[in-house]
């Protein structure tokens, strides 16, 4: 699996072999030695499954205790995937990766705990699938607003979003609680 680091070098993106024939393909999408060899320590407990239609914006999402690291994925369409740096001793605090993840390109996201996350549909549908290191805990549960200007994330569309009313009523970076 080739691991290609992000501006943020707590945020990876791994590129899986794709091993295919007329028949289809065969990839590997987790290997914890891998994740070993990085030093992440991550033990997963849930996976999730959502599926959306174009234009739905799911995000900004995070638990400010029981804090989950994510491992995301899309298996049917493609999504813009974004990380946001929610912790306040970091170096990178405030900053934000995003990515193109697709059913094509068999890209895998590795979002870590104490980061705001969040996805924008751009297929007609997608299917996204991810591993969490901590069970949802939706009393912990906060939301970054997706637009906000001091985090000037450059979401690729131009019509506004679909979104839950629990989304659309994030708060800027300014107002919502951080991690140490």
């Amino acid at each position: 699996m080739k691991v290609t680091p992000t501006n943020i070098p707590d945020v990876i993106l791994f590129e899986p072999q794709v091993f295919g024939d007329d028949r289809g393909f065969f990839i590997e999408t987790f290997r914890q030695s891998t994740f070993d060899n990085l030093g992440i320590d991550a033990k997963f407990v849930q996976d999730n499954h959502s599926s959306s239609s174009k234009g739905v914006l799911r995000g900004l999402h995070y638990q400010i205790q029981k804090p989950q690291g994510k491992l995301v994925r899309v298996i049917a369409g493609e999504v813009y995937d974004v990380a946001v740096d929610l912790r306040k001793s970091s170096p990178t605090f405030g900053q934000h990766v995003g990515v193109h993840l697709s059913a094509d390109n068999k890209q895998i996201f590795w979002v870590p705990p104490g980061f705001a996350h969040g996805f924008l549909v751009l297929s007609d549908m997608a299917e996204f699938v991810y591993k969490c290191t901590e069970y949802y805990s939706p009393e912990y549960e906060r939301s970054l607003i997706w637009n906000d200007p001091n985090l000037d994330i450059k979401w690729p569309i131009k019509e506004p979003p679909d979104m839950s009313k629990k989304d659309l009523a994030g708060q800027l970076l300014t107002e919502v609680e951080l991690f140490q």
